[in-house]
């Protein structure tokens, strides 16, 4: 069973940063594709970002661009997503999930994370 752990999260005043952290019990996450997607109360869960399998694509929904940037360490099994300029719309628990291709939907996922709260205070 692939497990999928995020940490990172917390509360940050607008204009922060954090970095969120996506560890995973996976042999084989250096070849896997990996996303994150992000949800607030009463919202459906939107993507974000995702990587390749090897850090050398990466691509990210409109409305992060500039300002969030997804990284993979394959040695430790992990993927981060650091966020800079933090903005109280940013405030959501964010997902990590990995897959077996590069892509935005739901559906291009197989496992999931337990999900990290980020609250950005104005």
């Amino acid at each position: 069973q692939v497990q999928l752990v995020e940490s990172g999260g917390g509360l940050v005043q607008a204009g922060g940063s954090l970095r969120l952290s996506c560890a995973v019990s996976e042999r084989t996450f250096s070849t896997t594709c990996m996303g994150w997607f992000r949800q607030a109360p009463g919202k459906e869960r939107e993507f974000v970002g995702a990587i390749n399998w090897s850090g050398s694509m990466t691509y990210y929904t409109d409305s992060v661009k500039g300002r969030f940037t997804i990284s993979r360490d394959n040695a430790k099994n992990t993927v981060y997503l650091q966020i800079l300029s933090l903005k109280p719309e940013d405030t959501d628990i964010y997902y990590c999930a990995a897959g077996e291709k590069l892509g935005s939907r739901f559906s291009d996922y197989n496992y999931w994370g337990q999900g990290t709260q980020v609250t950005v205070s104005s």
